[in-house]
């Protein structure tokens, strides 16, 4: 989310070229795949998040696009890609936040399939509500799919990848909350190009070209 249509769609669009370069580096490491290309879902989100500014908020398709991206499909795409990006020995432990993505995406997808999603323009935010019963629950296991799973990698680059969504979301809740600003698409900016950083460092090293005797 961020403070107006136009900082939406330039910050979607930079987090989604990341997102390609993140996808282009990992091709040879076919299981960092889905963690790479998350930069370039979270770009689409932003972008589709100013078409939501652009209608004033509403119920309308991309206020329920948006809201299918960030529900259940984040939460069970990231303990997901995170399962197949970890060291084998971490493997078992990420059943929990994969089971804990699986049933709050399960939830979430029904809220949505019952329920209308409603966006409102709140200054420089907006706020969704979707009315959901038990938030507390569904936040606490939305929370340990994705958090959860990055902090019980296994994997140092992306336990510390974890501690900087984690206070990026709680700053920008905090923030959000007062209806000041909305300032996650930062957040999101910084945590594509740590990751983009990431998936280099986990390049295999290019064979080598054997000499001519």
């Amino acid at each position: 989310m961020c403070w107006s249509a136009s900082a939406d769609l330039v910050a979607g669009t930079g987090i989604a070229a990341v997102g390609v370069v993140s996808v282009t580096l990992a091709a040879r490491r076919p299981r960092d795949l889905p963690l790479a290309a998350l930069p370039l879902l979270l770009g689409v989100h932003q972008i589709i998040e100013a078409a939501v500014w652009h209608h004033d908020g509403g119920t309308g398709p991309a206020t329920v696009a948006w809201a299918v991206i960030a529900l259940p499909l984040l939460a069970l795409w990231v303990p997901a890609a995170v399962l197949c990006a970890a060291p084998p020995n971490a493997r078992r432990r990420l059943l929990i936040p994969l089971a804990a993505g699986a049933a709050t995406a399960a939830a979430l997808a029904h809220a949505l399939a019952t329920r209308t999603v409603t966006a409102e323009i709140r200054g420089h935010t907006v706020g969704y509500s979707l009315g959901l019963p038990q938030p507390q629950l569904i936040v606490a296991g939305y929370l340990l799919a994705t958090i959860g799973s990055l902090l019980l990698s296994g994997d140092r680059g992306l336990v510390l990848f974890g501690v900087l969504v984690g206070i990026g979301a709680a700053v920008t809740a905090a923030l959000w909350r007062q209806e000041y600003i909305s300032t996650w698409c930062a957040f999101a900016a910084v945590c594509s190009v740590v990751l983009a950083l990431w998936i280099k460092g986990r390049r295999p090293p290019a064979p080598r070209r054997s000499q001519p005797a």
